[in-house]
């Protein structure tokens, strides 16, 4: 028969199982992360800097040198609107920001702003100004570089292939090289989120957009969620229901559970544009601040990172840049996922893959055949390609400039916004 003590344990575990789903009743979601082993400048977001300009959608942080000297093109870095930036500063072992600040970067970061129901008419327009233009005008302010080169992770990606196509029709030549983080362009093949993307369910997202004036985050990481629903929703439960337990304190499920609002009309845009028609990649189709859009006329080197393993963004719709762009690009398949794949330091698991003979091919198979292997983080790899062309080393720039004076220090306030 079973001891009294592992029947009272039975009994303990329901009664603090009750609690836990009471509580997230009353919350509305289901816990994944112990919300209160983390926040951000406190055990995430840690790399030093200052929050040197903002407006209505962004704060732009710059970060402070650790070198003697930098490169003087400054590097601006373009996170998805649809969280929180920190993914690229989460801990100091394995803080993208942290490593390329050390690598002798002058680095900026755009943090968005958490848009509420007032900002419902804000456009995809607006976030290319209010975003990569308006960042991009403060950092070549502030160091005194003529252009900046610029990374955009995920559809942080998107609005800079927007950016660039429109720059490109207007002879704007401010970016010198970009970067892409497993970022679609062409949005033939989506993976699994396709199974959200039919006319029903779009929409019934467009409808809660219009009586919100915003998509809630809260949706969208229930979206994500329901992709690896054993992993995210099924052990939850039983872990906070059935055992009693306490979320875990996983720094990764903390930040997808931190996410951010959208604005009703950049997000409606988007969808319409992306995701059901596909318009980036049909030249002319779309029309930008008076410019027709056409991916072949962005002539910038470019460098871009897939994921083998991306149920996001599959790697070989992430290799379609390749394709598009009139420019020169690298493209690099790295290993794992959509998060664990980017962020992966030097010292860690994992591999990459690329072409070193530079030779073009027709598709992603010919071009896996022909790519090398290399063990360990692609990340040194691409501070080589961005080095040589970030322009000779010098003395730091100043922190800011009398324009734009030092605001507050890092991770700024819009990334504590619920």
């Amino acid at each position: 028969m079973p001891s009294s003590s592992s029947g009272a344990d039975r009994v303990q575990a329901l009664a603090d199982g009750t609690r836990n789903l009471l509580a997230d009743l009353a919350a509305g979601r289901l816990s994944m992360v112990d919300a209160s082993a983390f926040a951000p400048g406190h055990n995430l977001a840690l790399t030093p800097g200052k929050v040197v300009h903002r407006n209505a959608l962004m704060e732009l942080i710059q970060y402070t040198p650790t070198t003697e000297q930098v490169h003087r093109t400054p590097l601006l870095i373009l996170p998805p609107w649809i969280n929180k930036y920190y993914i690229l500063d989460m801990r100091p072992k394995n803080s993208m920001i942290r490593y390329l600040v050390e690598q002798g970067f002058t680095v900026f970061v755009v943090s968005w702003k958490n848009p509420d129901a007032s900002m419902d008419a804000i456009g995809i327009e607006d976030y290319m100004d209010l975003g990569p233009l308006e960042a991009s005008d403060v950092a070549c302010a502030i160091t005194g570089s003529p252009s900046v080169n610029v990374m955009g992770y995920c559809i942080g990606g998107v609005l800079l292939t927007l950016t660039l196509a429109v720059l490109a029709a207007k002879g704007d030549k401010r970016f010198n090289a970009a970067s892409f983080m497993v970022s679609p362009q062409d949005f033939s093949r989506i993976g699994d989120t396709a199974v959200f993307m039919g006319e029903p369910t779009l929409d019934l997202v467009e409808q809660q957009m219009m009586e919100r004036g915003y998509l809630d985050s809260r949706e969208m990481s229930n979206m994500f969620s329901l992709l690896r629903s054993n992993d995210l929703i099924w052990a939850n439960v039983v872990n906070n229901y059935l055992l009693g337990n306490k979320p875990p304190a996983f720094d990764l499920l903390y930040w997808n559970s931190d996410g951010t609002r959208m604005t009703r009309a950049a997000h409606s845009w988007y969808l319409r544009n992306t995701y059901v028609e596909n318009n980036l990649i049909k030249p002319g189709k779309i029309r930008l601040k008076g410019e027709p859009i056409d991916l072949g006329r962005i002539h910038q080197d470019t460098y871009a990172v897939g994921c083998e393993k991306d149920h996001i963004v599959p790697w070989d719709a992430a290799w379609r840049i390749t394709q598009l762009f009139g420019g020169s690009v690298r493209y690099v398949l790295a290993s794992s996922g959509h998060v664990a794949g980017i962020i992966n330091p030097p010292g860690g698991k994992g591999a990459y893959r690329a072409r070193e003979d530079g030779a073009a091919a027709g598709s992603p198979e010919e071009w896996l055949q022909g790519a090398d292997r290399h063990e360990g983080s692609w990340w040194p790899d691409w501070v080589s390609w961005l080095s040589s062309r970030s322009g000779r080393k010098g003395k730091p720039p100043p922190f800011g400039s009398k324009q734009h004076p030092p605001l507050a220090d890092a991770p700024g306030a819009y990334v504590l916004e619920k």
